[in-house]
């Protein structure tokens, strides 16, 4: 294939990448939310309440916390704790190790740290499924939940999790929820501060030089925190590359065409071929 011969030339000669990646990506990894995957950890839930994929189970109004974290500690955990080593991510990983890359990822699955990015290069905008936060939020604080979602998940019974098991805030004894960008609650701590500024500094130590953006699954959900800045950044400096690799959804603005790439394929296929 032509462009594929192409994208190896971009990323070799490449001396600096920007990783922009979105939901395609994790979903060409085999982290898919429907289907088999779904039918497969939450087949009970579909009986029960009737939704299809996991995404919608995140959305359905339980009538109780006890419901709500029964979903959720398995989601988190399925999606979180349980994702053995990824040879998607990891050819990914093949790819860039040697270059000056960057990783900006509205995932929250944490898929690449778990499969060996250096976690000083990544920065998850949306926030992380494993971390909780207070939902007021009466604080910027974030924290781990490994410990309590491996409990809930040991003492999930008929779809639910014992009353003494839901989270609540150490401060102000409100229930804890996810850290998920979903409304002006989300919370911004220290951690994400200082990924955003490593994310910053390498935008403005690279972005005006040379540098290939690359853009992995990305849809029209959040546009505005990876594809658009992308083809800003392209449009400002003529020694930039845009990439988009993306199945069904590739396409560029005329204005960059010519120092773009737009592959629209399977990514798991096309770094299988790199």
């Amino acid at each position: 294939m032509e462009k594929i011969s192409v994208l190896k030339k971009i990323l070799h000669d490449a001396e600096n990448i920007l990783i922009g990646a979105g939901a395609g990506l994790s979903t060409a990894a085999g982290y898919t939310y429907s289907g088999e995957r779904f039918r497969k950890h939450f087949a009970d839930f579909e009986k029960t309440y009737g939704f299809q994929d996991m995404y919608s189970g995140g959305f359905y109004p339980y009538a109780t916390p006890e419901e709500f974290w029964g979903f959720w500690c398995r989601n988190i955990f399925v999606n979180r704790y349980d994702l053995p080593p990824n040879p998607t991510y990891r050819k990914l990983l093949e790819v860039v190790r040697d270059k000056n890359y960057f990783v900006l990822t509205t995932n929250v699955d944490h898929a690449f740290q778990l499969n060996g990015f250096d976690k000083t290069r990544l920065f998850y905008t949306q926030g992380d499924y494993g971390l909780f936060q207070c939902s007021v939020p009466c604080h910027k604080k974030t924290y781990d939940n490994e410990k309590i979602v491996r409990e809930m998940i040991a003492a999930e019974k008929n779809l639910r999790v014992p009353s003494e098991l839901i989270p609540r805030c150490p401060k102000c004894g409100e229930p804890m929820t996810l850290n998920l960008r979903s409304d002006d609650k989300f919370v911004e701590d220290s951690g994400w501060h200082a990924a955003a500024y490593r994310y910053e500094k390498f935008l403005k130590l690279h972005a005006a030089g040379d540098i290939v953006f690359l853009e992995l699954g990305v849809g029209g959900n959040t546009p505005g925190i990876i594809k658009y800045p992308f083809w800003k950044f392209t449009a400002q400096n003529p020694k930039a590359c845009y990439v988009c690799i993306n199945f069904g959804e590739a396409f560029v603005p005329d204005p960059i065409a010519a120092q773009s790439l737009i592959i629209d394929a399977d990514i798991a296929r096309v770094l299988e071929s790199l």
